[in-house]
């Protein structure tokens, strides 16, 4: 009898908690919307199923510890290892091209990581952040998952899971959230504006471009160069020709195994004693202040620069600067096809300020470290 009395003690039954059960209910949300809703169910799945793994009593599979999750934890995340990774698969998937054939989409790139520093501001400003973690926060509104992992597993490792489940969550709300900011800024007469064919681009072009860019970047902010440096390795992996097999497994199963251990990672940091509190929420609120204005900072700067261009171009592109690669820009052309009754489809014009968000936003990242990093 007493035997099984301590057996029950040390069950998971007997020491689970109301934190733990909330939290269950979480992981559930995330993984039931990554199945029924199809939200980046590559990674919110991972995430679910971390979280779950995270709440159960006395297993030790949470992030901030000493069992299996923590050693993919300490190696991957708090190393900065896996986020870089990513970001060589992502480039191997990216076409620079339309950005290359419109060089002035560049600047609608930048103009929509706006958010990142209205949110950082806000926090900083208005709530009781401190510098690093309001940057962790602001980075949200690059809508670049990936990114926001790898700034806060550096300025605060402790908001992880609340900045990454937001980061995600609104990454997959790109085609709800960004209509209606599209319809409020937006004429009808600008939702028409057509753009013709982008410049060609040489394959000389293509395979300087992420030579020179990631060298020029890296040079100017020297924090960005493992996310940029490795974005531009794994464009040069595609572009080359030479290294199809290596393109292949970058953009393939290495970016498949990343996936699934960085999500499981970070699912395992939302334990109920760190997510469980109002600081989650103001998070996730900031981070929808913060990925609307991103948006909005796209489109009014697109409005701005059309003042000064003999030939315009169509507003609506901008709300593509977002790094939500290829959705933000997929979501822009629906919109516009349907507000002009499919006469307009500007899916590679969009595609230029979409592949330069990615860049924006790896580069605000490393304009942050360089100045918050202790």
């Amino acid at each position: 009898m007493d035997t099984v009395i301590e057996l029950l003690r040390q069950s998971g039954v007997v020491n689970i908690s109301f934190g733990n059960i909330a939290m269950f209910i979480v992981a559930g949300a995330l993984i039931y919307l990554a199945i029924e809703k199809k939200y980046e169910p590559l990674l919110l799945i991972p995430i679910g199923f971390g979280a779950l793994l995270a709440n159960l009593p006395l297993a030790k599979m949470g992030s901030y510890g000493d069992g299996i999750i923590a050693l993919i934890y300490d190696a991957g995340i708090r190393t900065e290892l896996l986020p870089p990774l990513i970001f060589l698969g992502v480039g191997a998937l990216t076409d620079f091209r339309p950005l290359l054939g419109r060089p002035l989409t560049f600047m609608l790139g930048a103009a929509a990581q706006l958010g990142i520093f209205v949110a950082a501001l806000s926090a900083g400003y208005l709530l009781d952040f401190t510098p690093q973690e309001a940057a962790s926060i602001g980075i949200i509104g690059g809508a670049d998952g990936p990114t926001s992992i790898f700034l806060t597993s550096q300025l605060a490792p402790h908001l992880l899971g609340p900045i990454a489940v937001a980061a995600y969550s609104y990454m997959s709300l790109v085609p709800i959230i960004q209509p209606p900011i599209l319809r409020i800024l937006t004429t009808r007469e600008e939702r028409a504006i057509d753009m013709p064919q982008a410049i060609p681009v040489s394959r000389t072009a293509v395979i300087l471009f992420p030579i020179v860019a990631g060298t020029i970047a890296s040079l100017a902010v020297p924090s960005s160069a493992p996310l940029i440096g490795m974005l531009m390795f794994g464009n040069l992996l595609r572009e080359c020709g030479v290294t199809e097999r290596l393109r292949k497994t970058a953009g393939g199963s290495l970016i498949d195994i990343v996936t699934i251990f960085l999500g499981v990672a970070v699912g395992a940091t939302m334990d109920a004693a760190n997510f469980l509190n109002y600081r989650t929420i103001l998070i996730l609120i900031l981070g929808a202040v913060a990925f609307a204005f991103s948006t909005a900072g796209g489109i009014l700067f697109a409005k701005l620069m059309n003042l000064f261009l003999r030939r315009k171009i169509n507003p609506c592109i901008g709300a593509a600067g977002v790094s939500a690669v290829p959705m933000s820009a997929r979501v822009v052309q629906q919109f516009v096809s349907e507000a002009t009754d499919g006469r307009v489809n500007p899916l590679m014009p969009a595609m230029g300020p979409n592949v330069a968000g990615v860049i924006g936003s790896a580069v605000a990242a490393g304009v942050f470290l360089t100045l918050l990093q202790g």
